[in-house]
């Protein structure tokens, strides 16, 4: 018998609350049907959930490996956790995650969730969006699905592609990124669409913080479609939105979606807890 659980969709295109599962008590098949659930609709919110850090990483270990992230400071004391934090006196400053990425696209074997948990929330601002690349990958014409399914990209950490923050931007003291991590500072080719291990469906797999060109192409020759595809993978019609709460638990599928932070609470203390599981080498379709 197939488990089920209790969900409201959030947006057509991608995003569903769960009601009523406490993750710290979530049995084996709750995750199991989290997991499913997670792979078609991209990313899962559940509201007033109570974690310490160490109930964090137990949650992010039953997905899978939990993943040490090359480029970002952990936590001293939490080795598998990064805080992602904005004190109220950082203003006019770049904003973690403020550009549109799939996390860390850069790797061989790119993350393949994300889990972001609400510890101090504004009083207003400070939301997320996720855009699936399942819809923009549907939603274009036959015959550039199957050129983009004939393509690689190159991926890389630094110099953060074509719309990241440079090494001089003014950033959050807060959330400390190291350089010249040679984990980082490569090329890797991966798909320019990817095909999801779990439902087997394709998503667009470029994104501009991460995506420098077209394999065997100059980014000259790459930037007019790149840019194409950018503006198409975020088109409103394939995003949903999360207004954080204290407790709010977000994990979402790498694999399937972009994200972005939006970066309009100057004045406010905005922390988040975030781990992440490993994932595997994508799959050409």
């Amino acid at each position: 018998m197939t488990h089920t659980l209790t969900t409201r969709p959030v947006a057509p295109a991608c995003g569903s609350f769960v009601e009523g599962l406490d993750v710290k008590r979530a049995t084996d098949a709750d995750l199991a049907a989290l997991s499913q659930l997670l792979a078609e609709r991209g990313v899962v919110f559940l509201r007033d959930q109570h974690l310490s850090p160490e109930d964090q990483v137990a949650l992010t270990a039953r997905f899978g490996e939990v993943l040490r992230v090359p480029y970002v400071k952990h936590l001293d004391e939490h080795p598998d956790v990064i805080a992602v934090l904005k004190e109220a006196d950082e203003k006019k400053i770049s904003t973690f995650g403020g550009t549109w990425h799939s996390d860390f696209s850069f790797l061989d074997q790119p993350p393949s969730l994300t889990i972001l948990y609400g510890r101090e929330i504004p009083p207003f601002g400070g939301d997320t969006l996720w855009s699936s690349q399942y819809a923009a990958f549907d939603a274009l014409s036959p015959r550039m699905q199957e050129m983009m399914c004939g393509l690689s990209a190159v991926q890389t950490g630094w110099p953060h592609g074509t719309k990241g923050p440079g090494p001089n931007a003014a950033v959050s003291r807060s959330v400390v990124m190291t350089r010249n991590d040679p984990t980082a500072d490569r090329e890797v080719i991966h798909p320019v669409v990817r095909v999801h291990p779990i439902t087997k469906r394709k998503a667009l797999f470029v994104n501009p913080v991460y995506t420098q060109r077209f394999d065997g192409m100059t980014e000259d020759e790459s930037k007019p479609l790149l840019s194409y595809l950018f503006a198409h993978a975020t088109k409103p019609e394939f995003t949903c939105r999360l207004q954080w709460e204290v407790g709010t638990l977000a994990l979402w599928d790498n694999r399937c979606v972009l994200h972005l932070a939006i970066n309009d609470y100057d004045g406010s203390r905005r922390l988040l807890h975030r781990t992440t599981v490993a994932g595997e080498t994508p799959i050409h379709p």
